[in-house]
């Protein structure tokens, strides 16, 4: 792939030679020739198939640019192979202490730690347009890392000023990790970022989401999930990193199981037939829409506004009509506390006539699951008693240390929302007790 370096050498001599040629037309040519080779014969996946590998060249560390150069083109319903790389352009891995990576942070302030692949234009993609982004395939390393930054980051930076890194063996065999003696965490890949190019001009830290995806976190991104996104530039501009082999609803402490992929498998298709505002994930049973917002009362209110337009289509009636349905059609979670912008995802079946009840929110500990739980007025408040309390019985019941019953949660807790309509909200948050197992 040709360096910045060397496309701006040959727009320079272009110029001194007197040629008529804006910069992106050199730089496009520039690439031509490279990405024709980067078209591959597979004829079982859908479109042409295009090989994007994971280089300093085409990555970018922590930031999103609509102004950046498109490392590959390709035509709706082409198929991308893309690989991603592990944090800090690569600079993590099993083997650097918590120390330097938390200097990758204070080094290198206003932008996120994550390393994205692209921008990937797509052809014929305008705004107003929803791009349509099929995982068709996952296949990711065999290590991952779980890290608390001391101090800065997470859900409670206060209460844990020191910090602590943990490595994986991902046994991709068993689909399993091993947390500790006794105890397995069950993997389940999906790409913690995946989005285009926001509408507004510049750099931006690539840590919070907004509607053009981006840093979802959202565990339901799993393998034949679909991203539904609207597109806000020309050509769209697709990105992906911040690869995870396993992540709770909430990842209290910033991090999943950080890893990278060998591969992530999509096909992307423009739909002009259709309008977006927010982003929608479709898989095999369900929609699951999105609400982002620093306060998470507010993410929750635009999960349900997602979701009674969402019912207003199924069912093709007025959405202030369709809003009364939402506390009995929508199973919500939390998807995330820590990327600036809050989530809340909310899961909603695809056949309109389904009967599925919305699983349970326990008040207390069951057959299945440790709970702990919180209600108040404030959600955010709620999220962080709830979380809390989680933490404290993972070290004080499961003989956790603190960092590691962090660590445990940020992997694996489901905080549920309960009540959406009352004064008073509900949080719920869950840790499967199928993760400590015996030998």
């Amino acid at each position: 792939m040709p360096k910045t370096q060397t496309v701006f050498i040959t727009i320079t001599a272009a110029a001194a030679l007197g040629a008529i040629a804006t910069i992106g037309s050199v730089a496009q040519q520039a690439l031509s020739g490279a990405q024709k080779l980067m078209v591959v014969r597979a004829t079982r996946l859908p479109g042409k198939v295009h090989i994007l590998p994971a280089t300093l060249e085409t990555t970018q560390w922590g930031w999103f640019d609509n102004a950046e150069l498109p490392r590959l083109t390709v035509d709706s319903g082409d198929t991308v192979v893309f690989e991603t790389m592990s944090h800090s352009h690569g600079q993590l891995w099993p083997g650097r202490t918590i120390d330097e990576l938390k200097k990758l942070r204070t080094d290198w302030p206003g932008r996120g730690p994550m390393t994205i692949t692209g921008p990937v234009f797509v052809n014929t993609a305008e705004p107003g347009d929803v791009l349509q982004i099929k995982i068709n395939k996952i296949v990711a390393r065999p290590w991952g890392a779980n890290f608390n930054v001391p101090g800065l980051f997470g859900q409670f930076p206060k209460e844990f000023p020191d910090g602590q890194v943990k490595y994986f063996y991902l046994d991709w065999e068993r689909k399993v990790a091993e947390f500790g003696l006794g105890i397995e965490i069950p993997l389940r890949p999906f790409p913690g970022t995946l989005g285009v190019a926001r509408a507004q001009p510049g750099r931006y830290n690539a840590v919070p989401p907004g509607p053009f995806a981006g840093n979802l976190d959202n565990r339901e991104l799993i393998e034949g999930a679909t991203l539904h996104v609207p597109v806000f530039v020309r050509g769209a501009l697709v990105w992906t990193g911040d690869s995870h082999a396993a992540q709770g609803n909430g990842e209290v402490n910033l991090t999943a199981i950080e890893t990278a992929f060998q591969e992530i498998n999509v096909t992307i298709t423009v739909d002009k037939t259709r309008k977006l505002e927010w982003p929608r994930i479709e898989t095999e049973s369900d929609w699951i829409t999105m609400g982002f917002d620093e306060d998470l009362g507010k993410a929750l209110d635009g999960a349900k506004s997602e979701t009674a337009k969402l019912i207003a289509e199924q069912r093709n009636i007025a959405a202030e009509q369709a809003a009364t349905s939402v506390p009995t059609r929508a199973d919500c979670r939390v998807t995330q506390v820590v990327d600036i912008k809050k989530g809340v995802h909310c899961l909603v079946p695809k056949n309109p006539a389904s009967a599925r009840p919305i699983p349970p929110r326990p008040t207390a500990e069951t057959a299945d699951y440790l709970v702990t739980t919180a209600r108040g007025a404030d959600l955010n408040k709620a999220m962080d008693e709830a979380s809390w309390g989680m933490i404290e019985l993972l070290q004080k019941g499961k003989g956790l240390s603190r960092l590691d019953a962090y660590s445990l949660a940020s992997i694996t807790m489901d905080c549920r929302v309960g009540e959406m309509i009352a004064p008073e909200k509900s949080v719920h948050c869950l840790v499967p007790k199928s993760l400590w197992v015996q030998r």
